[in-house]
């Protein structure tokens, strides 16, 4: 199959790109937080493609992406709690996990009663979504475990040959996945950090522990993100020729074969953008390992660090 890549300023990629999804195909979109592949939600065959392209395991349920606000409760049951964290962070990259309806296929939830939604805040996904006029399963444009895509050519580099179409809106504004939450009568549980935080979101309703009962989320395996090279996280790591370093502001780094800097200034939003392209490239040069310094467990911090652990994590 030959991979195209093709610009999302162009009318008629959008159309193209709707026209693939309701036909069953599966198409690579850029979301605001990593590159998603796409598929009708409704169509359990054509999500089957989804996993057979990322070499996906059934048992990972996959997030559904609606095309509008009104779309939530044809696909949950959202209680008050969850009308209301849709209402302040939608669209935006916050996940709820609610009671499903029937109209979900299993494949899509990995046969729990629970789905995973959002709306996105990505012009052109929302475009797409719309033309389409179902909601689309999206999850991030690679194989299963591998880092992220943030760009166009990191999902060529993961799926080429695998997928048709890749539309390409640029680089991702936030570079990490959404924030996933469960959402239930007695308050919220997060299953997965991302950027919006623990403290906005216990701002609006009581935080829990997140114990899931049994409830499995994308990204929620113990190794994932993961590049090629091992990867270890140091505070005061020994200099070596074979490996690359990955800092999350300018620090004194002689004796390392490579260096990536996420942020001149140490901003967590600057950091997540660049995290993942930036592993990329360390996971390119050929190292022996590469050594990541750790940042702040608070705020965004927690969700950089979150994702930097499941990178390190071996098996």
């Amino acid at each position: 199959m030959k991979t195209e890549i093709l610009p999302a300023d162009d009318p008629s990629t959008l159309r193209r790109a709707a026209t693939a999804l309701r036909e069953g195909e599966p198409v690579a979109l850029p979301t605001e937080t990593v590159y998603g592949l796409a598929a009708n939600a409704l169509d359990a065959r054509a999500c089957a493609r989804i996993f057979e392209a990322k070499e996906r395991p059934l048992t990972d349920p996959l997030i559904v992406h609606l095309p509008g606000l009104e779309w939530l409760e044809r696909v949950a049951v959202a209680n008050a709690t969850a009308i209301r964290l849709a209402g302040i962070f939608w669209p935006g990259p916050l996940t709820l996990v609610l009671p499903r309806r029937p109209i979900i296929p299993d494949i899509v939830t990995a046969g729990q009663e629970t789905v995973a939604v959002r709306l996105s805040a990505h012009p052109v996904f929302r475009q797409i979504a719309l033309n389409t006029g179902t909601p689309l399963a999206a999850p991030s444009a690679n194989r299963f475990g591998r880092i992220s895509p943030t760009t166009a050519e990191h999902v060529r580099a993961e799926l080429d040959g695998r997928i048709g179409l890749i539309v390409d809106g640029g680089p991702c504004t936030h570079g990490i996945e959404s924030t996933i939450v469960l959402v239930a009568d007695d308050g919220l549980r997060i299953l997965r950090p991302g950027p919006i935080s623990a403290e906005e979101l216990a701002a609006i309703a009581p935080l829990h522990v997140a114990e899931t009962a049994g409830v499995v989320v994308p990204g929620s395996l113990k190794s994932h993100y993961a590049p090629r090279t091992s990867l270890d996280i140091e505070s005061n790591p020994e200099p070596h020729s074979g490996d690359g370093l990955l800092a999350w502001r300018p620090v004194t780094a002689d004796g390392f074969a490579a260096v990536e800097v996420l942020s001149a200034t140490g901003d967590p939003r600057e950091v997540a953008a660049n995290l993942y392209a930036a592993m990329r490239r360390l996971d390119a040069a050929g190292l022996r390992r590469i050594v990541a310094l750790p940042g702040p467990e608070s705020g965004l911090g927690a969700a950089i660090m979150e994702r930097l652990r499941k990178a390190a994590a071996r098996g």
